[in-house]
Formats: structure tokens, C-alpha cells, sequence
């Protein structure tokens, strides 16, 4: 989420919690692809990571952006963290350890997705460039430790810092050294968002798997080929992982609304500034628990809208549904990811067939498999064969949603080659981290150092 909400209407009751997720419902032909990436930034002298401050840090390149795009500013304390397009279609915001992140507009197409990523990138890159500012496309930091790595001045950043090493060992480096490619996809109703939500979440991990691209942490192998995967096994699980809950046959909004009562907060925002909210659950805050410390000790929709934003399973539901599996990387699996989970949900067809071959997979197998993957990639175990052999018929499924589409739409643009990247990684049987763990052992002479080259965007 680019910026925190501030609605003040206030919250009656649970019932109101559930109709905010069911206006999410939209028509067929108001569904849209809402694509988001993070990048770490990096100096080119010496592949050093880029502080928030000074004439050439992050804030350098936050102004130069505004400069260049007329974009309004994100402002937390005085402190431009972002910014976001005049009419909200669209921001650039900090992740915790500097990583920098486009939230796309709600676009139509595959072809619209690639060509804004393409576009930022080429925007970023000219602000960037003169300060010998790089960006780099992986799914962890390779390179710098945890106290080598920038803190970005975010008040909500601030209070998970202190909370995370309280709920998971290994929430800090899921904050200040990974990255992500996500895709935000609409559903029509409370069953299409429950047919959509089950089958993503049982294919998260052979997203993880297909875009697994963080074999390296302080300049070494790590030993896996995601290690983002590996680091959100132990994140805070009371607000992370595949949520049992949603297999149920019966699954709906209320079901999401009275998990997420019961997840610890992080924040309220009253009058510009944040209150650390973590010693409560949303459902004690509104039962009165907070009101001696927050302001009028009442919650909002802002902050119920804020507190979605703070949960982190694999699939997020929101107005929308959120991918969050998938390590980030090289601009062409920018555009890979929203092709892959487009073609599996965005048609009928496409989804009946995903949904009938996962129909029989239980919640301990897709556990399993989410276990398995971080180390294993598409090579991990699934019932007799490996994901390699489950992403085949994936990929031919994805395919043929794309292919459906191509013919409904009136521009008629095909937005197969889009999976190519994705059908290289299976036709070769290994994925961009083995790639890259080959080349450190032979060509690059078991240095780390040619990724901030060969990776860079």
C-alpha cells in the first residue's frame, strides 16, 4: 500500500467489516491488472546500498520523480516517502529497507502492465543514473547485512521494527531484504472470490517456485534458491502464511473478517501521527481496549482498511485479491506474473480447469509443498512427480485463459508470449536462482559482485 488511509467514518458493527470486502464486488468488465514491483537500489561505485538522505539518496530520486512526473507527494512527518498520481492511479512507495516499488494503475491488459513497468523503469532510470544509482531485480538483498542495509523514515515501519522480532525470526529481513512482483486481480462475487482465492493459494507455491530468484544472502549461497520464500515461513505467522480457513467448502468474507479481527494491529493514525496499536487484536480495539491511548478510542474504516493492508498471507484479500508469492526479478517476469495468475482466474474456462486439477489437493500437501519449495524450487516433491510436471499443465491452463481472452477482447492483442520467461524456466528444469548459483560457481569466479550487473534494471 502506497499510503496509509485516514477515513474517519466510523464502524458500527462486524457487518460493516464484511460489506467494505463485498464492495470489492465488480462486473466482468470492470475487472482490471493491478501490478506491483520492488527493486533494491544499489550504487554503482562498489555495489553499495543507497541511504534515504543526502544529495544523492532515496529522497534525491522521490524529488526528481516528482519533477519529472507532476505526481503528488507522500508526506510522514515532513518526509517525502512516495508519491502517488493526482488522480490515485498509480504510486511510488518505500519498502522498509530502501527497496523502491511501483503500484500500477488498474490497467486492462498484459500489454498496458509492460509498457508502464517499462516506463517507470526508463523514468527511473533517468533520475537515478546521474546520482550512480542503480536498481537491482532479485527477491533478496545479496549483498549487505541487516545493519549494513538503509531504515526509510516510515512511521509504520518504525512500530513493525520493534514488533517483528517479538512474532518470528525472521521478520526484519523480510521487511529490510526482500522483493516481490504481486498482481492485484478483482473478483464478480463472494463465490468467484472464494473459487479464485482457493486455487491461488494452493498454486502460491509453484509461483514461488517458477520465480524463485534469491539464492544469496552476504555475498554467499544461502543454500536455497528463494530464500523470500524461506524468510516468510517464520515472519509472524499469526498474519502470514496459506490460512487454513480458506479451503473450507463454505469460505467467504466473514470468514476472512473474523480471522483478521483476531490478528494483532500495528497502527492507528490520529491527526498525522501513528499510535503502536500491537498489544491489541482489531476486535479488542473495538470493543473500547484502546481508549485511553488513541484519541477518541474508537475505530475507523481508515483504520480497518489500514489493518488489511498489515496482513500478509499468501493470497491478500482486500477489495481485490493480492499475489504475493513470487520473489521479484528481471523486468520480463515483471510482466511474466501477472500473465501467469491472469490466464489461470481472468477466464472461465481457464479457471474451471485450475480449479479441477487442484480440486483434490489438500491443505497439508499445499503446506508441503510451500515447505519445500524455498529449497527445492520447481524440483520440489508433489504427490509422484515434482512442480516441474505441475507447472506443465499450469503453464498450458494460463496459456489457454490468455488465449481466450485474445479472442474476447476487441484489441486483440495475445498476451501468451508474456509466459515465455516462465516455459524456459520448466523446458530447462531449472529456475533463475540454479541459473544463477551455476554462474557464481563457473564464470563469476564464486564473486556475487556480476548480479548487480547482470540483474540490474
Amino acid at each position: 500500500m502506497a499510503r496509509d488511509t485516514t477515513d474517519t467514518s466510523p464502524i458500527e458493527g462486524i457487518d460493516e467489516l464484511v460489506g467494505y470486502l463485498a464492495a470489492g464486488n465488480k462486473p466482468r468488465d470492470k475487472w482490471r491488472i493491478g501490478t506491483e514491483h520492488e527493486k533494491f537500489p544499489f550504487y554503482v561505485d562498489g555495489n553499495a546500498p543507497v541511504p534515504y538522505g543526502g544529495e544523492r539518496g532515496i529522497r534525491a530520486i522521490l524529488e526528481g520523480m516528482q519533477e519529472k512526473l507532476g505526481w503528488d507527494p507522500i508526506m510522514d512527518a515532513g518526509r517525502i516517502i512516495g508519491l502517488v498520481e493526482p488522480t490515485g492511479q498509480g504510486a511510488i512507495s518505500l519498502e522498509p529497507g530502501g527497496q523502491f516499488e511501483l503500484s500500477g494503475a488498474p490497467l486492462e491488459s498484459i500489454h498496458q502492465t509492460c509498457r508502464e513497468g517499462n516506463a517507470h523503469l526508463a523514468q527511473v532510470r533517468e533520475i537515478a543514473e546521474p546520482l550512480g544509482i542503480r536498481f537491482l531485480g532479485l527477491g533478496g538483498s545479496p549483498k549487505w547485512s541487516l545493519a549494513e542495509t538503509p531504515k526509510m523514515p516510515k512511521s509504520r515501519y518504525e512500530i513493525m521494527t520493534r514488533y517483528m522480532p517479538k512474532v518470528g525470526s525472521k521478520g526484519l529481513d523480510m521487511m529490510y531484504r526482500t522483493c516481490t512482483i504481486q498482481v492485484n486481480l478483482d473478483f464478480e462475487s463472494e463465490t468467484d472470490m472464494r473459487r479464485k482465492m482457493q486455487v491461488s493459494l494452493k498454486l502460491q507455491p509453484l509461483s514461488t517456485a517458477l520465480f524463485a530468484n534469491s539464492p544469496f544472502t552476504e555475498s554467499h549461497p544461502n543454500g536455497l534458491q528463494s530464500w523470500r520464500g524461506d524468510i516468510w515461513r517464520d515472519t509472524d505467522n499469526q498474519r502470514s502464511g496459506m490460512l487454513e480457513f480458506c479451503f473450507a467448502p463454505d469460505f467467504g468474507f466473514a470468514d476472512y473478517v473474523e480471522w483478521a479481527l483476531d490478528v494483532p494491529m500495528y497502527f492507528v493514525i490520529r491527526d498525522g501521527q501513528y499510535h503502536d496499536m500491537t498489544r491489541y487484536t482489531f476486535r479488542q480495539f473495538m470493543a473500547g481496549a484502546a481508549r485511553a491511548q488513541v484519541p477518541d478510542g474508537l475505530p475507523t474504516m481508515g483504520d480497518w482498511a489500514n489493518h488489511l493492508s498489515t496482513l500478509f498471507p499468501d493470497v491478500r484479500l482486500k477489495r481485490f485479491l493480492e499475489m504475493r508469492g513470487a520473489d521479484g526479478g528481471p523486468w520480463r517476469r515483471i510482466c511474466a506474473l501477472p500473465a501467469f495468475w491472469v490466464g489461470l482466474l481472468y477466464d472461465e474456462q481457464a479457471l474451471d480447469a485450475a480449479e479441477t486439477l487442484t480440486s483434490s489437493w489438500t491443505y497439508e500437501e499445499a503446506l508441503a509443498m510451500r515447505n519445500a519449495v524455498p529449497e527445492h524450487g520447481i524440483s520440489a516433491p508433489f504427490r509422484n512427480a515434482t512442480l516441474r510436471e505441475v507447472a506443465r499443465d499450469v503453464l498450458t491452463i494460463a496459456r489457454m485463459g490468455l488465449k481466450n481472452r485474445c479472442k474476447k477482447n476487441r484489441d486483440g492483442y495475445d498476451e501468451t508470449s508474456f509466459l515465455n520467461t516462465l516455459d524456459e524456466v520448466v523446458a530447462r528444469g531449472t529456475t533463475s536462482a540454479e541459473e544463477m548459483l551455476s554462474a557464481y560457481h563457473t564464470r563469476w569466479g564464486g564473486s556475487i559482485e556480476p548480479v548487480f550487473m547482470e540483474y540490474a534494471y
